[in-house]
């Protein structure tokens, strides 16, 4: 039997020690045993244990909440269909879990992009599946210290896709071109745009992080219209999870989709083939590129918009480079 440890007490704290234990012998030294730590100890995991089922409760009262303002119809859609409730609640949350527990997506530089007003994100495009844009939107949405909402431009197949279109749509997408580009930046929205579309996500994998053209430059000419800023968005980890190898284009011209994909998984593994690999992603958004400096017509400059779009370019390819200098591994980052 371990032996006890001997507390020498006196005055108040004798008195003390015998209220506590209920002795009324004489004064004198009291015995505190060892296990009193280990017991004290042991009660702590009750503590956490009585704590988690608050968070559950909340999340539910959450979701009730959310079931009250709906069918009450207590929620706002504007112009584009943007319904933010139905995002935070119902489309955004499935995505949390493969953002932060599957790419472990980190964010650097996120200070550049502005608490408010109109801005315009540009980045590059890879992956076979543009998840890398819902990434970045999640990145924004979750990290940024003013939680904003990215309004992201996709192209017109997004839309034409039955429920596809519709969930993009009620996400924040809309349709990659000027007009609406300029009214959302107008508006004070933050808005992304990938200007490589299915070239740079459908570009063969021995081709990753090799920029695609850029396309004429529109996504300047809205920035410079409006007098936002641009910030220069490059995305590392988007390229390894559905390595593409192969393009049926019989399939594709079938479907009408601009490619049909083959990567070693996919289409041999069936459904399981369509799983994104757990490659460690980074996202991060350069200094901002200034153009209210160029006066009011300066998007009638073809020359100022073709030096502007280069800059970008070569600002997310450099990044890009530097990014992967310095990752040490595709899967452990």
């Amino acid at each position: 039997m371990e032996e006890a440890r001997v507390i020498p007490l006196h005055g108040a704290d004798r008195e003390a020690a015998r209220r506590r234990r209920g002795t009324t012998g004489a004064l004198g030294p009291v015995p505190v045993p060892e296990p009193a730590a280990t017991e004290a100890a042991e009660e702590a995991p009750e503590v956490e244990d009585a704590v988690e089922p608050a968070g559950w409760e909340q999340r539910l009262a959450e979701l009730l909440a959310f079931a009250r303002r709906r069918l009450r119809g207590d929620y706002e859609v504007d112009e584009f269909g943007f319904d933010p409730d139905l995002t935070d609640h119902v489309l955004m949350p499935p995505l949390k879990p493969l953002y932060e527990k599957w790419f472990r997506v980190e964010t650097i530089g996120l200070h550049n992009v502005p608490g408010e007003g109109g801005a315009l994100i540009v980045a590059n495009h890879s992956g076979t599946l543009p998840l890398d844009a819902t990434m970045t939107a999640i990145a924004i949405r979750s990290e940024h210290p003013k939680r904003r909402h990215l309004r992201m431009l996709g192209a017109d197949l997004v839309f034409k896709t039955p429920v596809l279109g519709a969930l993009a749509r009620k996400s924040g997408q809309t349709l990659a071109c000027n007009p609406d580009a300029e009214r959302l930046l107008r508006s004070g929205e933050l808005v992304g745009v990938w200007p490589e579309g299915f070239k740079g996500i459908g570009k063969p994998f021995k081709d990753r992080y090799k920029l695609q053209r850029f396309g004429r430059g529109g996504f300047v000419s809205a920035a410079l219209n409006t007098g936002v800023p641009i910030i220069p968005c490059s995305i590392v980890g988007a390229e390894e999870i559905y390595p593409k190898i192969g393009d049926i284009k019989a399939l594709a011209r079938l479907f009408g989709f601009p490619y049909f994909p083959v990567t070693p998984f996919f289409p041999f593994l069936g459904p399981l083939g369509a799983i994104p690999l757990p490659s460690k992603w980074y996202i991060e958004f350069g200094e901002p590129i200034r153009t209210d400096v160029h006066g009011a017509h300066a998007a009638d400059d073809p020359m100022l918009v073709f030096n502007l779009t280069d800059q970008v370019r070569e600002t997310i390819q450099q990044t890009l480079y530097r990014l992967l200098t310095q990752r040490r591994n595709v899967f452990l980052g």
